[in-house]
């Protein structure tokens, strides 16, 4: 039995088998309740290529420096006749123009391809784990003469490897569009060799995403996340989101993506790290009408990583769980410099002395009794962080759909 952050959801997988049982033409459009988008394109139940996610320039000019090595991206010069940066292929045409120029061969072309659909699926497997996704087809662009053709079958099996791999690394909630930047030198001086540290004050300066890492140093980008995972756990490395690349045509103009970042919310983000689903439940049912975003908790080993990606303005912590007690878990929280400042509001069944004084010790903030209520919980929010009017958000419930046009 897989555990659950190794799963990619049934519906999306028998939505990319049908494409191929059908012999599929067309377009699979595919977007997140985040607003993330992808586009893979079918021909006769085969995938010959994939557009969207964050980073699509960054993305091409990556797989062009790694597969095409004897050409300067940096040269390169497109007529804007030539190529249309609107057109949702427009990378799959400029791969076209190369081929036609002889300035790449067909080998180059199936390595680009085949790596390009590999990582949309992995950002797909991804985001499919945290967001609700809806598909639709569309038939209205077919690519008539694809320069390569991609197993369905191989693609998908490869998706859900990748996507198991790196959830068992503890990796599932770092993308590897984000790059690392060194937060604490002086700390990470005293931990690793001269060499190590110098590679990695080259390195670590939030300009490289962990892809970019991987082609720089010829590796997969998992072993490179996975030995950074314990100075990103201490607070000496962040993992930070960055821009996509501009990308330049002929006439000089640089054109940035037009991707959508996520739709964020403009309250602030709170946090709950709680075993029961129950008090998340009851919390999220206070938070939300308020105009807050709502991040749950369950699983106290996942809590450190989860609130290092998602960094909320304030935290509520269950002080008895399994495995890590709040106790823990804040005093960890408090040796992270991001987290030195944020509220932490200890969650508790007792109203004992110790408990205060000891939740006090290991950095916490204020204290509230269980069961919780919506007047403690608004009452102390408003103590420590700015809330925005209540709305009526009514139902706020979204249908996973995987439809057809």
């Amino acid at each position: 039995m897989s555990h659950p952050e190794m799963m990619v959801s049934s519906e999306l997988l028998d939505e990319f088998r049908t494409c191929t049982q059908i012999q599929y033409s067309g377009k699979l459009n595919i977007k997140s309740s985040k607003g993330h988008k992808w586009i893979f394109y079918y021909r006769l139940g085969r995938i010959v290529w994939a557009t969207g996610g964050n980073h699509p320039f960054r993305r091409w000019r990556r797989h062009m420096t790694q597969h095409c090595p004897e050409l300067d991206i940096d040269k390169m010069e497109f007529n804007s006749r030539e190529i249309s940066i609107s057109n949702d292929y427009w990378d799959y045409k400029l791969l076209e123009i190369l081929h036609e120029k002889q300035k790449i061969k067909r080998e180059h072309i199936n390595s680009v391809v085949e790596r390009t659909i590999a990582e949309l699926l992995f950002d797909l497997a991804q985001q499919a784990h945290f967001n609700q996704i809806q598909c639709d087809r569309s038939a209205d662009v077919i690519l008539e003469a694809p320069m390569s053709f991609t197993s369905a079958d191989m693609s998908l099996k490869f998706m859900q490897d990748t996507w198991k791999n790196w959830s068992e690394a503890g990796l599932a909630n770092f993308s590897p569009d984000l790059a690392p930047i060194l937060r604490r030198e002086e700390q990470l001086q005293q931990m690793v060799s001269p060499a190590v540290y110098k590679n990695f004050v080259n390195l670590m300066n939030g300009k490289y995403t962990l892809r970019d890492l991987a082609v720089k140093m010829k590796q997969n980008p998992l072993p490179i996340a996975r030995s950074l995972l314990p100075y990103v756990l201490k607070g000496i490395i962040e993992l930070i989101k960055v821009p996509d690349l501009p990308f330049k045509i002929g006439d000089g103009k640089n054109i940035s993506t037009a991707v959508p970042e996520e739709e964020k919310p403009r309250g602030p983000l709170i946090a709950c790290v709680d075993d029961s689903p129950q008090v998340c439940q009851m919390l999220e049912q206070i938070l939300v009408p308020h105009g807050m975003r709502f991040i749950k908790i369950q699983d106290p080993v996942q809590a450190l990583p989860i609130l290092i990606e998602n960094k909320p303005d304030l935290i509520f912590l269950d002080l008895v769980m399994p495995v890590a007690s709040g106790y823990e878990i804040c005093a960890q929280l408090r040796r992270i410099s991001v987290f030195a400042n944020t509220p932490v509001i200890i969650l508790t069944g007792s109203d004992g002395l110790f408990d205060r004084v000891r939740a006090k010790v290991v950095g916490s903030t204020d204290f509230i009794t269980k069961p919780v209520v919506a007047d403690k919980v608004m009452g102390v929010i408003r103590k420590y962080i700015q809330t925005p009017s209540p709305t009526n958000s009514g139902s706020n419930a979204q249908t996973l759909s995987f439809g057809h046009s």
